[in-house]
C-alpha cells in the first residue's frame, strides 16, 4: 500500500531531529557549518562558491545521518560484538570522515585565496 507523500515528509522531518539528538558529533558538524556560513557571508563568496560550500555541508550532514541510522539499526539488532556489525559501523564512520575531509578541502579551496588576499591588504596598509 502506497503512503501519501505528506506522510513520507513527516517521517523525514521526524528523523532529522532524532539523528541530531542521538549523536553529539552533530554538534560539531553544525557548529562548523555555522562558522562556514558566517565566513562565507563576511568574505562575500561568489554564487558558485556558495553552492560548493552548501553542497559540502549537505554532504557531511547526509553522511552523518546515514551513519546514525546504521548505528541505530546495529543497536536494535545487537548480537554482541559481531564482526560484521563492527565492520558496517566502521565503514559508516569512514563515510563521514571522507565527507568531512572533502568538505574541508572545498572550504580550503574557497577560503584560503580570500584570506590570503585579505592578509595582503592588511600587510600593505
Amino acid at each position: 500500500m502506497s503512503r501519501p507523500w505528506s506522510h513520507k515528509f513527516v517521517d523525514a522531518f521526524r528523523g532529522l531531529p532524532r539523528a541530531v539528538r542521538s549523536q553529539n558529533s552533530f554538534a560539531v558538524h553544525l557548529t562548523v557549518a555555522t562558522a562556514v556560513i558566517v565566513a562565507a557571508a563576511v568574505l562575500r563568496v561568489s554564487l558558485v562558491e556558495w553552492c560548493l560550500l552548501l553542497g559540502a555541508i549537505g554532504f557531511v550532514i547526509t553522511a552523518e545521518v546515514f551513519n546514525t541510522a546504521i548505528e541505530s539499526l546495529a543497536r536494535a539488532h545487537d548480537v554482541g560484538r559481531h564482526p560484521r556489525i563492527r565492520d558496517a559501523l566502521d565503514m559508516a564512520s569512514a563515510a563521514v570522515l571522507v565527507a568531512a575531509i572533502t568538505a574541508a578541502l572545498i572550504g580550503a579551496t574557497v577560503f584560503l585565496p580570500k584570506l590570503w588576499t585579505l592578509l595582503e591588504r592588511v600587510a600593505h596598509s
